[in-house]
């Protein structure tokens, strides 16, 4: 059976604070924990007035602190915005304060726009270095070494598990390599999601960490009574993704009753390619064709998006994903 976990970007709906959207996914882990999801993870995203896990180290604190045992951790840490030490040292303290249960997944993308990076001060050839840096941390987030000079405290001998985020093949090809688990974006970007899993799997070199390859793809899956409800929730996304076309990354909306007409054919298209990896309808419809995605793919583990604007309906879908057959 596939392992279930939970992508959460911290959604902010329409009439809604970022305070309560966070304390809304704090409701939501501890239903994913009672449920027996295994991880539970948010992601780096600046300059989004629909997304409040900016702050991804504090919102992932934030998680940890309101669970017991499920794993918490970055789908990801954009590790081109910032210095692996200030990275090693907040997740060496999370990991100080949560042991055992803290992952740190990396990407190298800004997760942002242009003008925003230059907001964060990042150097725009800082994702060139993205593999050096991914070593530098790894090496930080281990024993020190006698008469090292920079040390990460907390951090250094926490071990903190390394994960590779990708859409692409330089991912596949980082994570093979450095034989850490990898993570596919495949819930927005699936285009080259088989063949980057058959490239990590072929390529993958054992390490300290990791004795065999471990492979995760992100889908989304919206859940409910019937497929007309689900894809009614559905909506919700599909016009998030329009929103992003049109230069509109605003706050989460409630769901339409007929998509048709909100969107352009151009933009029906666009959304729904980047949309493939979508599982939308009631149990009996969603179940053989996310077996058919496991089986087609191999992964190991499913990471789950679910931006419901009802949160109930959302903690149902989720519920309802966890009594499926896979």
């Amino acid at each position: 059976m596939v392992d279930l976990s939970v992508l959460d970007l911290v959604p902010v709906r329409a009439g809604q604070t970022a305070g309560e959207a966070l304390r809304e996914s704090a409701d939501l882990a501890r239903h994913a924990e009672r449920l027996g999801y295994r991880r539970y993870w948010v992601a780096e995203h600046h300059n989004m007035e629909g997304i409040a896990s900016a702050a991804t180290s504090v919102v992932i604190g934030h998680i940890a602190a309101h669970t017991a045992t499920i794993r918490v951790g970055s789908g990801g840490i954009m590790l081109p915005n910032h210095a692996p030490l200030v990275i090693a040292e907040q997740f060496g303290t999370l990991d100080a304060l949560f042991p055992g249960r803290i992952d740190l997944g990396l990407g190298r993308a800004p997760g942002t726009d242009r003008a925003t990076l230059v907001a964060l001060r990042r150097d725009m050839a800082a994702a060139d270095r993205f593999p050096d840096d991914v070593l530098e941390l790894q090496a930080l987030l281990g024993p020190a070494a006698p008469g090292q000079l920079v040390r990460a405290v907390p951090g250094a001998g926490s071990k903190v598990p390394l994960w590779i985020l990708g859409s692409s093949l330089y991912g596949a090809e980082l994570a093979a390599l450095l034989g850490l688990p990898y993570a596919f974006a495949s819930h927005f970007a699936p285009q080259a999601l088989e063949q980057a899993l058959a490239i990590y799997r072929e390529r993958f070199q054992p390490s300290q960490q990791l004795d065999r390859s471990w492979a995760m793809a992100g889908v989304n899956v919206i859940l409910a009574e019937t497929d007309a409800e689900a894809r009614r929730l559905f909506t919700s996304i599909q016009m998030r993704f329009v929103g992003m076309f049109r230069g509109e990354r605003g706050l989460l909306q409630p769901p339409i009753d007929d998509i048709e007409t909100y969107w352009t054919p151009a933009e029906k298209m666009q959304a729904s390619r980047m949309l493939a990896c979508s599982f939308v309808g009631a149990p009996a419809t969603v179940t053989p064709a996310l077996k058919a995605f496991v089986e087609r793919t191999g992964v190991d583990e499913l990471i789950v998006a679910s931006a419901i604007f009802d949160p109930e309906a959302r903690a149902r879908s989720y519920e309802m994903l966890k009594g499926l057959a896979l």
